[in-house]
């Protein structure tokens, strides 16, 4: 019932050090005799344990340590804390400058949803010394045996490795300001690195609240197809468990923004974001980078890592990508916030394309490699899945340019949006079917592990009709002039990379 604790069914005690200010606080006598109580019923030890941890927290800010990153002048100080975070004193940072978060206004924290979970373990090297810590494998697993031929255990540390993947040969004009373009814009080792520094502190930071949670960087960062300018998704996982994201998920995110806004000087203005999968939004003043961190929401691992494989395995796949989502960007349909196609949605439409060629440029590597993308292998292990795919090598030579203006062309004037449904899992469109996930809807993109619908945003009709207009635009420019200057500002784009 209480993960943190060596006795199931016990609460754990809080480190001695602090039981004194969770004495002046009121809580830890009435937590103690409640928890040692045979007349109070599960339900009720649940929700005591419950008031316990929200009080708690706010006394584990006054006690625990400034971090190291960033400026620890900037903290409150412990006197300036209260429980309620009311009549504090604004911070330097807090200015009346708006924030922009896709029609989100800044939210200060609020009080927290009466929701538990349990928790999953970590290895020791990212554990802080809590009491009832419980010293078990996440990421890396040395004594768990090799599954299959695509899994070893052999540390993360190739994550930060260059990928030596032969470049395409730009032959024609449009091909070569496609390279020009993914040249220009890739995001750069050094970019990952940046982001991943955050995201190790920031793991260090929550689990002084979540002792056995981890922290992932998912989505473009970490897949291959992200641009210099990229924002970066976290994910938090407290078990491989499905969370109640509307209560539980919730729940978690509003102990993240209390504590991100109280204690990190360099975490500007978390706001949490009420969403389908929930995230707290925010940006990191040392790296300059915008963050989104959800919770549980495994899926995104698992497609990050599926996603970084297709990207890898074979050159044209990245550059292609990257100018679609220029592209799209620059024309307002690539934005899920405002009822248009998100940037996951986009790498799944090119990856179908390049899927349903006469000759594929790329297989479906979940059927070729099952055993690499099951989608109920361990999270400990999937990281592992990409490193031993080799290189396809396609019969389909077409250029870069030729794939681009095929590309438009496609959901210009040949796939059938009413009727089908692209899906890179079975490497065709699939005839829709009349399930509630794919009925009367306008897009429709299978998610390659939960099925769902990655395309459920574009929910009205003239963003639909947006939508095809622009492909069909982009098409007939392409086809008639073989210039990408025509559908997008390609110096304007590349001078902003290089200031």
């Amino acid at each position: 019932m209480f993960p943190n604790s060596p006795n199931t069914g016990r609460a754990p005690l809080p480190p001695a050090s602090q039981q004194h200010q969770l004495r002046q606080a009121g809580v830890y006598e009435g937590f103690l005799a409640g928890m040692n109580s045979d007349l109070l019923t599960q339900r009720q030890q649940r929700q005591a344990h419950i008031d316990f941890q929200n009080k708690m927290l706010m006394c584990w800010n006054m006690a625990l340590q400034p971090s190291s990153y960033g400026n620890p002048n900037a903290l409150a100080s412990p006197a300036s804390s209260s429980s309620t975070l009311q009549n504090r004193k604004r911070r330097s940072d807090e200015g009346n400058n708006p924030y922009d978060v896709k029609r989100q206004c800044f939210q200060p924290p609020q009080q927290p949803l009466p929701v538990l979970h349990p928790s999953v373990p970590l290895r020791d090297d990212l554990r802080r010394s809590f009491q009832g810590s419980v010293p078990l494998p996440l990421l890396q697993s040395p004594s768990a045996p090799e599954t299959n031929e695509c899994i070893s255990n052999t540390g993360d540390s190739w994550l930060f490795e260059p990928v030596e993947l032969p470049l395409p040969a730009a032959k024609d004009k449009l091909s070569q300001q496609i390279m020009e373009l993914f040249q220009a814009c890739q995001q750069q080792l050094s970019d990952l690195k940046k982001k991943d520094v955050c995201r190790a502190e920031l793991q260090r930071e929550i689990q002084h609240i979540f002792p056995q949670s981890r922290l992932y960087l998912v989505g473009s960062s970490l897949n291959g197809f992200g641009s210099r300018s990229s924002d970066a998704d976290l994910c938090m996982v407290m078990n491989e468990e499905l969370l109640n994201q509307k209560t539980e998920a919730m729940h978690i995110l509003s102990l993240l923004q209390i504590h991100f806004y109280s204690r990190l000087s360099y975490i500007e203005r978390p706001q949490l974001i009420r969403a389908k999968v929930p995230i707290v939004k925010f940006r990191d003043k040392i790296s300059g980078v915008e963050f989104d961190l959800n919770v549980n929401n495994v899926v995104g691992i698992r497609n990050t890592f599926l996603l970084r494989s297709y990207a890898h395995i074979e050159g044209r796949v990245r550059p292609l990508v990257l100018v679609a989502k220029k592209w799209a960007s620059h024309h307002g349909i690539n934005d899920a916030s405002r009822g248009t196609l998100s940037s996951y949605s986009l790498v799944l439409m090119v990856l179908h394309y390049l899927q349903t060629r006469p000759e594929p440029v790329i297989p479906s590597l979940q059927k070729r490699y099952p055993e690499c993308f099951n989608s109920t292998m361990q999270l400990h292990l999937v990281h592992h899945a990409p490193r031993n795919i080799p290189l396809y090598v396609s019969k389909n030579e077409a250029t870069l340019g030729e794939l681009l203006v095929g590309f438009l062309k496609y959901f210009a004037v040949e796939f059938e949006w009413a009727k089908k449904t692209i899906s890179i899992r079975e490497a065709k469109a699939m005839t829709r079917t009349e399930g509630m996930e794919w009925r009367n809807k306008y897009i429709c993109i299978e998610e390659p592990f939960d099925g769902t619908n990655t395309a459920r945003a574009v929910h009205e009709k003239h963003k639909f009709d947006q939508i095809k207009e622009e492909f069909l635009k982009g098409w007939v420019r392409l086809r008639d002039n073989r210039d990408l200057n025509s559908v997008l500002p390609l110096r304007g784009i590349i001078g902003m990379q290089k200031k």
